[in-house]
């Protein structure tokens, strides 16, 4: 029998099982990613001060939840990153669809809160939704397949990422030979095209396991006909691109760079584009585009710390009973070390 076709009924024996909340959060199961890709919910109607006023207090607290829970979401900004991306990795599925070998793929690679996670979730987004709009009678396709490196990987957890993602069950001692064979049957059957492999950096062809684990991505990419893309910190400056395993790497993969946005108007746009979700009653249409070089300084041009800054402003505006953002309350919110510790940095270089 197929290993693919694992009786149900040995999934309690099994390591592939996820908790049915969490794994509705997860990016790296299949129903985490399926929610990913939905559309997220409308969001709400901002009342006017003196609508918000006259509620019930039963109703006033429904709505703060979801203004809150409307900020807490990730607002994805289009950024020039992102596009390109999306435009890159659209070209190369076109271009592997008839392939039988040597497919290629793209990397991409840069500091850390850079976007590099968003822009290949966007396209595996963008990819999952331009399928089911091509096959909207289809049942039991996984267009996209998404998974994230484990810290000291070995080339059997990396197999068992790929079956956690489809939900396929193994036992403690299934071998590497039989996870593998079961991921391939089941991307085959379900006409993967695109699969995402996030926090590649864990990876280091210095040591054996790490080795295995290239050369396990390496046996996937040639037994499942999709078109592959990696993400990871500053690859280009690592050990995955040298030696004859990295060679053959660098000879597939498109690498695209990411970096912290510089103070232009593209950044100028990313925070007027963030400031048209916010839904505070006495916010300033256009005040948070007047701190954008003062943003720029607080999160030395990263759109992760950006992000997560005006957010956690807004969700404080709300929970204090402000209603507005400011300089001061933006100071507030605090932001990883790294970030934090550049800005200090860019502050005292501009004094």
């Amino acid at each position: 029998m197929e290993t693919h076709m694992i009786p149900p009924g040995h999934i309690a024996d099994t390591v592939a099982n996820t908790d049915d909340d969490q794994a509705g959060y997860q990016l790296t199961t299949l129903q985490g990613w399926r929610g990913f890709t939905a559309e997220p919910p409308p969001p709400p109607v901002l009342l006017s001060e003196d609508e918000y006023e006259l509620l019930p207090p039963t109703q006033r607290l429904r709505y703060d939840e979801e203004r809150l829970d409307h900020h807490a979401r990730l607002q994805v900004v289009a950024t020039s990153t992102v596009r390109h991306t999306v435009t890159c990795g659209r070209r190369l599925i076109l271009l592997n669809r008839h392939a039988i070998s040597a497919r290629r793929g793209l990397i991409v690679s840069g500091p850390a809160g850079t976007g590099k996670t968003i822009a290949i979730t966007q396209l595996g987004r963008a990819h999952e939704l331009l399928d089911r709009s091509r096959n909207p009678h289809a049942t039991g396709r996984i267009p996209v397949l998404y998974i994230t490196v484990p810290p000291a990987a070995t080339a059997r957890m990396i197999a068992a990422e790929f079956a956690r993602f489809l939900g396929l069950p193994f036992r403690r001692s299934s071998n590497i030979t039989d996870i593998v064979e079961a991921v391939v049957g089941v991307c085959t059957d379900t006409r993967t095209g695109l699969v995402l492999v996030d926090e590649l950096h864990n990876i280091s062809l210095t040591s054996r396991a790490g080795a295995e684990v290239a050369d396990t991505l390496k046996y996937f990419s040639e037994r499942i006909p999709a078109t592959f893309i990696y993400a990871g910190i500053d690859i280009e400056h690592s050990n995955l691109l040298s030696g004859t395993r990295g060679q053959q790497i660098a000879g597939r993969f498109t690498l695209i760079p990411t970096a912290p946005f510089p103070y232009n108007q593209e950044w100028k746009g990313l925070i007027s584009t963030l400031e048209d979700t916010l839904l505070l009653h006495r916010h300033q249409p256009g005040s948070l585009s007047c701190l954008d070089r003062y943003l720029h300084d607080r999160t030395g041009g990263m759109i992760g710390a950006l992000s997560h800054a005006i957010r956690g402003a807004a969700i404080d505006a709300i929970l204090t009973g402000t209603e507005a953002i400011t300089e001061k309350s933006i100071a507030a919110i605090p932001l990883d070390h790294l970030t934090q510790s550049q800005s200090r940095t860019t502050t005292r270089t501009r004094r």
